[in-house]
């Protein structure tokens, strides 16, 4: 059995051409050679992965490279020398080290010591090195490298040339991937090496890594479904399908949706701060020129491209809000699932109810989805006729029997708010549905009474309706008193529509009691609506003033004696 070269080490790039995401470092290392304006201490600085070392190893080759032909293992041929600083980080190591720089090189020009992870050296050995390092022989170059820079003391920072490393970024980390699939006869989804690219966080070790662990998961196929199971990373598809439902306003599929991420063994945090980055990716689409941001592949970017012109940039700049308020706050919940549900109930009702104000953490009423089930449908009862030769027996003190020629019909008169209104949010959870009873009158009684016996009866109902726990309804019957017309006509005359519907949705037990209390069957009720109806009630401090002011014109003395402000 062959024996296995992990791709970070059978690609390990061997000229400067191969190297990853640093052509600026390799162009002015390349040029430093070719001009003879190579420094005798350098030093290279950046992330792990991203080709520090491999670039110290290529430098010196290329420095001694005469045209001999060399094994690319035999580094004692090209004169170099390497130093894990990690392991020989002592005031002796260093003292060893000085004591052979001073021997000039059998074949070659220079000698090259290249010293990994240079942070680790103590103190003491730090100030050993200086001298040599400041005043190196003719022949000797030092390559240091580290990952991190800030520990190095500045005396050291002084003597060197510093190169800082980069990144590499998702696109050349997901290109050089492609060539690797190609020389190893892989099949590979560009979705799924883009994946791997950002998976790695910059370093092409860390990707090289990657594409080893799936390929041995998946095979000589790899499809993006084999590397989002493989890394335990939420498929993109995840949250186009929360988007769609969010922008549909459907809530309780959201949260099914959401306890299925869960289910997958996914945390809410990461969850949270991927829709988040799903938000911005959308946001990002939106304009052609930032298009070029998106670090997706080119499949995916075709479904944020789509998907973008669903989503408004108002939703879009508020949904990031709120996830981004759900990140900070996550750590420090004590019920961090019931954060991340109340974070997606009020994105998905954003754009719920159009345009119109709402308040900051405002979630669409339970009562809307209620109404749209087929449960709460089939609740509904059919119309009920009654037969002629049924009686409709009453008490007493109310109304008397119904005669047999007379047809009464009891109907279903169900009147639904409209849920995309605010007055829907004025209306209880369950609407009740009121029957009404159409009658011929004509044999009934229909006794006079007075405005004030009108107000009276009016006033009655107002507090039977505080009892019942209506006190929306009930605060409306405040707004007007009603006036007595001619033919037992009762006009109402309101400010706006609003309170109008919902006097409407009363009326069938409104029109009931008055005419039981004022036992008179020939009662109609018109509501009119009059926008212009003067203010009624003061709100403000200066509307208070001027009300008193009506009915007490003494109150302009004492403000002006006492000087009293509003």
């Amino acid at each position: 059995m062959e024996q296995f070269i992990v791709s970070a080490r059978k690609y390990r790039p061997q000229v400067f051409a191969d190297v990853v995401g640093q052509q600026a470092i390799t162009n002015t290392l390349e040029n430093a050679i070719k001009n003879n304006h190579l420094a005798q201490a350098l030093l290279f600085t950046g992330p792990r992965g991203v080709g520090k070392t491999s670039c110290a190893r290529i430098l010196a080759k290329q420095i001694n490279q005469d045209g001999t032909d060399f094994s690319e293992d035999e580094d004692f041929a090209f004169n170099i020398f390497e130093l894990d600083a990690a392991s020989n980080n002592s005031v002796d190591d260093i003292r060893n080290l000085t004591d052979q720089v001073r021997i000039p090189p059998q074949t070659g020009k220079f000698k090259v010591y290249i010293i990994d992870e240079v942070h680790m050296l103590s103190q003491a050995a730090f100030n050993a090195f200086l001298k040599t390092l400041e005043e190196p022989p003719a022949h000797a170059i030092f390559i240091l490298a580290t990952t991190e820079k800030h520990k190095i003391i500045p005396t050291i920072l002084s003597r060197c040339q510093i190169f800082d490393f980069k990144r590499i970024s998702v696109l050349d980390a997901k290109n050089y991937l492609k060539v690797i699939a190609v020389k190893e006869e892989i099949t590979a989804d560009d979705d799924a090496l883009h994946i791997i690219a950002q998976k790695a966080d910059g370093a092409m070790r860390d990707a090289l890594s990657i594409f080893d662990r799936v390929v041995s998961f998946s095979g000589t196929n790899l499809t993006r479904e084999a590397v989002t199971q493989n890394l335990n990373v939420l498929d993109y598809d995840v949250y186009f399908k929360i988007t769609d439902l969010v922008l549909e306003n459907k809530i309780p599929e959201v949260l099914i949706a959401f306890n299925d991420v869960l289910s997958k063994g996914f945390e809410g945090h990461h969850f949270i701060n991927g829709l988040a980055s799903h938000f911005r990716d959308l946001l990002v689409a939106k304009d052609k020129v930032t298009t070029e941001l998106l670090e997706v592949g080119d499949v995916a970017k075709k479904k944020y491209l789509e998907q973008s012109t669903k989503a408004n940039i108002q939703f879009l700049v508020s949904a990031i809000e709120k996830a981004n308020d759900c990140d900070l706050n996550y750590r420090t919940s004590k019920n961090q699932r019931l954060l991340v549900e109340l974070t997606l109930m009020q994105i998905a009702s954003i754009t719920f109810d159009g345009e119109k104000k709402k308040p900051t953490n405002y979630i669409i009423p339970a009562t809307f989805f209620t109404a749209l089930s087929p449960v709460a449908k089939s609740i509904a009862k059919p119309i009920v006729e009654v037969k002629p030769d049924t009686k409709i027996t009453q008490t007493e003190n109310t109304k008397p029997k119904t005669s047999p020629d007379v047809k009464p019909v009891l109907k279903n008169v169900t009147r639904r708010s409209s849920s995309l209104s605010l007055k829907s949010v004025h209306f209880k959870k369950e609407e009740k549905k009121e029957v009404v009873l159409d009658e011929n009158f004509d044999n009934h009684p229909k006794d006079n009474f007075t405005q004030k016996e009108l107000e009276n009866a009016w006033k009655l109902y107002h507090s039977i309706l505080i009892k019942q726990g209506k006190k929306s309804i009930a605060a409306t019957f405040n707004a007007d008193l009603p006036a007595l017309k001619e033919s037992f006509e009762i006009t109402l005359t309101l400010p706006n529509t609003l309170m109008q519907d919902q006097i409407e949705k009363e009326r069938p037990n409104l029109l009931k009691h008055l005419r039981t209390e004022l036992n008179n069957y020939g009662i109609k009720i018109s509501i009119l609506v009059n926008e212009t109806v003067t203010k009624k009630f003061a709100y403000t401090p200066q509307e208070k003033y001027d009300k008193l002011l009506e009915t007490n014109p003494a109150m302009a003395v004492l403000k002006e004696v006492f000087k009293l402000g509003l």
